[in-house]
């Protein structure tokens, strides 16, 4: 029996939710929450295998923080982002915080089934357009020639400035923690997407992902 969590800010969304999943022989929902603090609660009192995570939620603490603090004291449980934002940027950013993936709202009730239990099977889940999305973009850099191990041509600080910003740092909080100046940080981020034939930060996440910079825990 997969034991689930929903967490979103919607009563309607959970209620609709709750009655597809427990209609599933297998599912079980055992608790519901409306905003981060709550989730985290409800992964403390019923451990959870799965928590079906809306990402934003204006009222309390968002998904994303809930996601991090849950995954840190409770990395067993799986968390799956539902979201509606089909958005590079929001989902390396979960997946760095922790989650096993992304499934937007709008999936078909049946994909929403295959992602849990793929999740509470130990495996990561990306809804189709996101996977289509990442070989696009490894296909086009393999057509630019972009075959070769980039990351060599990285310094040291470089490397070093690439897994802030990837992890989600903002420039002065970089600098702090490198002990530089923020000017000196946006110059290394500049040739650091130079070297690396980048544009924007979700290709920077992307990257960092691939090569095991940034992470998430299981």
């Amino acid at each position: 029996m997969i034991s689930i969590v929903i967490v979103d800010d919607h009563a309607v969304v959970r209620s609709g939710l709750t009655m597809l999943l427990d209609s599933i022989d297998d599912f079980a929902v055992v608790g519901e929450a409306s905003e981060g603090d709550e989730a985290y609660e409800q992964v403390s009192e019923k451990c959870p295998q799965v928590v079906l995570m809306d990402l934003s939620m204006p009222h309390g603490k968002d998904g994303l923080s809930a996601t991090s603090e849950i995954k840190k004291q409770y990395p067993d449980t799986q968390i799956l982002i539902l979201t509606m934002h089909d958005d590079e940027e929001y989902l390396f950013r979960a997946i760095e915080l922790g989650a096993s993936g992304c499934i937007l709202k709008n999936a078909p009730h049946e994909e929403l089934v295959k992602a849990i239990r793929q999740v509470a099977g130990g495996d990561a889940y990306l809804y189709p357009s996101a996977t289509k999305r990442l070989m696009e973009d490894y296909m086009n850099k393999t057509k630019q020639g972009n075959k070769g191990d980039t990351y060599r041509l990285l310094t040291d600080r470089e490397r070093e400035v690439l897994a802030l910003v990837a992890k989600g740092y903002a420039n002065k909080e970089v600098a702090e923690k490198l002990v530089i100046s923020v000017k000196t940080v946006e110059a290394h981020k500049a040739k650091v997407m130079e070297k690396l034939h980048m544009k924007t930060r979700p290709e920077l996440v992307e990257y960092a992902w691939k090569k095991g910079l940034i992470g998430y825990s299981r």
